[in-house]
């Protein structure tokens, strides 16, 4: 295999970390897996022995032309997961399982991509660096919670599997990479608000994390007496930050400005 760093790729060469991925997705055998970034193959030959249908996104030509050669049941797809079109994967009312070592330089991208088709994914089982992974799952009040934290955890429950060193890939990165599960569960309906209007909305709240909310809401464009309103009615202090805000006062804090 001849690795192209352009593409941020690390193969996994840990033989029981590629059963462990392949068995956090449970029972498998009627269901439709997507895995992103094959690579190799470390986790595709297990998934394909399991899955009733097992699709590879591979960017890399090289490697699709080399897993369509060694695993010829799977489907290989040459094409940027970012383009890929989840709902037309799907066949018939059976939602997708997702699964992946997600490259480390675009892992955001790929996370809100995935969230945008959370109706046509039942859950996804992804690698992503340490550090990443916990921002996604972060609570409240922690150093790690921001933007990326709440979006998550409005579209998904989220657990941490495992973290895996630098020697379970070849070549080792320079950093730890951690296995989360996300089971789609979005949380817009329960809390009131719509995904294009309160995404944005988390996005001005976190522009600076070290800015106390109200700076950060003025600066985004709402008016001085509409924020100290809406906080009021949240009863959140007008020194706080978004950063001490868990889901549910982000999203009251929200409807409280709509109204404001």
């Amino acid at each position: 295999m001849k690795r192209k760093p352009k593409l941020g790729q690390n193969f996994l060469i840990d033989p029981a970390a590629s059963i462990a991925i392949a068995d956090s997705l449970g029972d498998i055998s009627h269901q439709t897996i997507i895995e992103i970034g094959p690579g190799a193959g470390a986790i595709t030959e297990i998934l394909a022995s399991r899955a009733q249908l097992l699709v590879a996104i591979e960017f890399d030509h090289d490697l699709a032309v080399r897993l369509r050669a060694q695993i010829p049941a799977i489907e290989v797809v040459e094409a940027d997961i970012l383009t890929v079109d989840f709902n037309a994967l799907r066949s018939g009312g059976d939602k997708l399982h997702v699964v992946g070592n997600l490259p480390y330089y675009i892992t955001s991208p790929i996370l809100l991509h995935l969230f945008r088709y959370c109706d046509s994914i039942a859950n996804a089982v992804i690698m992503m660096q340490r550090e990443v992974a916990d921002r996604v799952i972060a609570s409240p009040g922690s150093h790690d919670y921001g933007s990326l934290s709440v979006t998550a955890q409005m579209y998904a429950s989220i657990e941490r599997i495992f973290t895996l060193p630098p020697a379970a890939f070849m070549p080792p990165p320079q950093v730890h990479s951690t296995v989360l599960r996300l089971t789609m569960r979005p949380r817009f309906a329960e809390f009131g608000v719509k995904p294009e209007t309160f995404l944005p909305f988390l996005r001005q709240s976190f522009a600076q994390k070290r800015k106390t909310l109200g700076k950060n809401l003025r600066a985004a464009g709402f008016q001085p007496a509409q924020i100290v309103e809406a906080l009021a009615q949240s009863s959140i202090p007008s020194t706080a930050r978004a950063e001490e805000l868990s889901v549910e006062r982000m999203a009251a804090l929200w409807k409280a400005l709509q109204h404001g």
